[in-house]
């Protein structure tokens, strides 16, 4: 196998949307490997075990659980492939990391945060958005100071404040665990009996809960984003629908809820959603694809999650084919390694301050 890749590709994590990135990560290698680019794929399994193989490509490979394949260990400027007594075997050095990590600290800041510190550019969400946008909490109040919609709201950090909090929005609500998505763990509550034992569950799963006030009628749009090294990229939106009250993960992933793309919504609710993403997306001087979910009700929009690392990328959002959806990766990663560049021409400066020390200044006596 080569000691270079053009991009390491991670995806898994230590997370309940480990399998849900899967299908991101390996459709990722594949696309890029076919736009020909050489590709290392990486998975971190919900044990936490980091390993690479190229079978970690095949999709089929995790049908029973967690793949084998080498351990890998960082290193600055790629990665250390270690035998199985834990040495370094070989060392695969790559030009950019793609974050196809769904949920967890992977997509909330750990891999973006992991590209820095090794040195090699991501083509990705940063370290303050992904960890912003991971938390639910976090989202609404960086979206209020930016002077955008959210729905009212509660946050709870403890099951009995939750409880004597709810009320004050008036029933129905929606119970979401702050740090999980693909709609796991997200209820609907329409009284004070069926509010418990959504808390149950999300309690569960997370630390803290939103509850939302659940607004009805609504309609579900999202709109995906990308900087492909000159400007900002916005999908026209889709509509998403759902036979119950809330999409479900079956709905996002297992065929149970269905697609309207482009959404048949007013021009200027359009026009709106493409301008918010594009606003927010720029505001933060984000990177990497991003999709931005909405909820329309009562004449007015509200970003309701911004999505840091979609599913798949969101690339039936802003491609048409694989082979349009290759070129437009090309051109995020060739944005990233520009970024990455431009920052590392920044002088770092030492101020001296340890050689005015005395060499004992530091130890206890």
């Amino acid at each position: 196998m080569k000691n270079y890749s053009d991009i390491c590709v991670i995806f898994g994590g230590v997370s309940s949307e480990n399998e849900i990135s899967v299908i991101t990560g390996t459709m990722v290698c594949n696309v890029l490997e076919k736009g020909g680019k050489t590709v290392l794929p990486v998975y971190i399994g919900q044990s936490g075990k980091i390993i690479t193989s190229p079978r970690l490509k095949e999709v089929g490979v995790f049908a029973a659980g967690e793949p084998k394949g080498d351990e890998v260990a960082f290193a600055r400027g790629g990665a250390l492939i270690l035998n199985g007594r834990g040495r370094a075997k070989r060392r695969v050095s790559f030009g950019t990391i793609v974050n196809c990590c769904h949920g967890g600290d992977c997509e909330g800041g750990a891999v973006a945060g992991l590209a820095a510190i090794v040195g090699v550019p991501i083509a990705s969400a940063g370290m303050f958005e992904s960890a912003a946008f991971m938390d639910k909490y976090l989202t609404k109040l960086v979206l209020s100071g930016l002077g955008v919609g959210v729905a009212p709201y509660i946050y709870a950090a403890e099951r009995g404040e939750a409880l004597a909090s709810a009320a004050t929005l008036g029933y129905p609500v929606i119970v979401k665990p702050c740090r999980l998505g693909s709609s796991i763990g997200i209820a609907r509550a329409a009284d004070e009996a069926e509010l418990a034992a959504a808390l149950d569950t999300a309690f569960e799963l997370d630390s803290a809960v939103i509850i939302e006030k659940y607004l009805s009628p609504r309609r579900e749009i999202n709109c995906a984003a990308c900087y492909d090294g000159e400007k900002v990229i916005t999908s026209p939106p889709e509509e998403v629908f759902t036979d119950g009250d809330l999409l479900s993960y079956s709905d996002k992933y297992s065929g149970g809820g269905r697609r309207a793309f482009p959404a048949d919504i007013p021009a200027d609710a359009e026009k709106f959603i493409e301008n918010s993403t594009a606003r927010v997306y720029s505001a933060l001087n984000m990177r990497g694809i991003v999709r931005f979910d909405y909820i329309m009700s009562g004449g007015e929009i509200y970003i309701s999650e911004i999505n840091t690392v979609p599913g798949s990328l969101s690339q039936y959002l802003l491609s048409e084919g694989y082979s349009g959806f290759a070129r437009l990766l090309e051109k995020v990663v060739a944005a990233a390694a520009a970024d990455y560049a431009e920052k590392a021409s920044q002088r770092i400066i030492r101020t001296g301050i340890l050689n005015n020390l005395p060499s004992n200044a530091c130890k206890i006596k």
